[in-house]
């Protein structure tokens, strides 16, 4: 038979209210009483019921997770990655995909507002004010994005895209094509921006394409356009448009590297398998997943510490197969 509260309320000698404060509330409990509950409840395999705890505290004890795709290998990684740490901290994760729709994840957060405790908001599409109305009081962290003030985990795109241009001006190229992702996408605006400014210093030209889909058939769309620019090297918003552009240019008979360098973003898993494997930028997406989950659990027990509501994680070039010297003109 399963132990009950009672049961670990008679083994710790403390009152049935205590174990729930203790469990709920550690912080509102002396530490001895607390630790002679953690000990009952670890002796006995004690698991709370999450309802019941969620009547007497008001919490659910899950929190929601929306992202724009969950079929895009980074958010993938990112949302394994917090579903692990979430679990160390005896919170469910609901997940939702908004298909890349800004009117669907305003519904979304919405309609799963009352059932959850918090929000982490993955590279959220949605606009500014659109997302401060609709989060209300609840809890939000946001990832990959930034919203004035509001709690956010960032990768620092501009240092990975003054990576990424170094390195082609490095082999000699000096016209590049950017192939933006989705307008809506803070990410791509930021990208873009790194870019232009870039380029700039290193004396590159750069092309802009797109806004095209950010997935495999967004870049074999778009790899006409790019060959019909002239351009040497490529910086596609994500590893998935890099790899179109990889499959579209090997169906057209331009070699990669020979005559086009292309370099992805994210390194997610498929392009380090892909011939020429594909070189990228590196986001260290599970240090998100759980940052972002830790920083929203702070948030959740008021305890949110100094400077740490707003951070950026580093990116780092990885150089593979898809990039080489400019061709001689």
């Amino acid at each position: 038979m399963a132990a009950t509260i009672k049961d670990v309320a008679r083994l710790a000698g403390v009152s049935q209210s205590s174990v729930s404060r203790a469990l709920a509330a550690p912080d509102q409990v002396r530490a001895a009483t607390r630790e002679r509950v953690e000990r009952a409840v670890a002796q006995l395999g004690y698991e709370p019921n999450r309802i019941a705890r969620g009547l007497s505290t008001g919490r659910t004890g899950t929190i929601g997770f929306l992202v724009p795709d969950i079929a895009n290998p980074l958010f993938a990684g990112i949302v394994k990655a917090a579903q692990r740490r979430a679990r160390d901290f005896g919170l469910a994760v609901l997940l939702a995909d908004s298909d890349e729709d800004p009117a669907t994840e305003i519904d979304l957060i919405r309609t799963l507002t009352k059932q959850v405790d918090g929000f982490v908001l993955c590279a959220p599409r949605a606009g500014d004010d659109e997302l401060r109305s609709v989060c209300g009081d609840l809890p939000v962290v946001l990832l990959n994005r930034r919203v004035g003030q509001l709690p956010s985990i960032i990768f620092d795109n501009a240092d990975g895209i003054r990576q990424a241009l170094a390195h082609l001006a490095a082999l000699g190229h000096r016209r590049v094509a950017y192939v933006a992702g989705p307008r809506t996408s803070w990410v791509n605006r930021e990208r873009l921006r790194a870019v232009r400014s870039g380029a700039a210093g290193l004396g590159l030209e750069v092309v802009e394409a797109g806004n095209v889909s950010p997935d495999f058939e967004g870049g074999v769309a778009v790899a006409d356009l790019v060959l019909a620019a002239a351009v040497t090297s490529v910086i596609a918003y994500n590893d998935m448009i890099g790899l179109g552009l990889v499959s579209r240019f090997g169906a057209r008979g331009v070699t990669v590297p020979g005559d086009v360098s292309i370099i992805g973003f994210d390194d997610i898993p498929a392009s380090a398998l892909v011939s020429p494997a594909l070189t990228t930028v590196s986001q260290p997406k599970d240090q998100c997943g759980r940052a972002g989950i830790d920083l929203l659990a702070d948030l959740l027990n008021d305890r949110e510490r100094p400077g740490s509501s707003r951070a950026s994680l580093p990116t780092r070039l990885i150089v593979r197969a898809s990039t080489g010297p400019a061709p001689k003109l």
